[in-house]
């Protein structure tokens, strides 16, 4: 299965949970239950190291869609793109293995918001990621905070992002996109 019905399916499932009364505040954790199918195992017969972060996805949908976030920025002509993001491994998933990735917002500052997500078994992290996503118009251009908090309020709770995700953001950032960012090998 592609990811791309895992997302159609998990976007419904978050509707459905987001009708049924199950919405989330933006400091929650979200959760969804997946399986290892075989379109995610490599040749070592564990998940592959790069579908993590494309499953990772699926959680940032769930958690977009039943905070109410995903239709503000729908309904305004938003939209999120990943501009940093960093993964660890502790044990491998393998095939058929059930696991539940969680999400959760870490927070925000002027230019992104922060988010986590966990492959967790009976419990225990397996992997951990730190994203750092910022919100743009289709219009053109970035979108502010105040702009987004304007349309779904100011989350309550999200606790400010600590300092070493600061760090770790400006050390990994590559050059703005208005300035050169040669490949020279030293």
């Amino acid at each position: 299965m592609n990811v791309i019905w895992r997302t159609l399916l998990v976007h419904l499932a978050a509707r459905r949970r987001l009708r049924r009364g199950q919405a989330l505040e933006p400091s929650e954790v979200s959760r969804i239950r997946l399986t290892t199918l075989p379109t995610d195992i490599d040749i070592l017969r564990h998940m592959n190291n790069g579908r993590y972060l494309s499953l990772f996805d699926l959680g940032r949908w769930d958690l977009l869609v039943r905070t109410g976030i995903w239709d503000a920025m729908n309904s305004h002509g938003w939209y999120a793109v990943v501009s940093s993001e960093t993964i660890t491994f502790r044990k491998s998933l393998q095939l058929w293995q059930r696991f539940v990735i969680e999400s959760r917002m870490l927070g925000h500052d002027d230019r992104a918001v922060y988010m986590e997500h966990r492959a967790v078994v009976a419990g225990e992290v397996y992997a951990r990621a730190i994203v750092r996503a910022r919100l743009l118009k289709k219009s053109g251009g970035t979108l502010s905070h105040d702009e987004l908090f304007a349309a779904v309020g100011r989350p309550e709770g999200v606790p400010d992002v600590e300092p070493w995700v600061h760090e770790w953001a400006a050390a990994s950032a590559l050059p703005s996109t208005r300035r050169p960012a040669p490949s020279v090998w030293h």
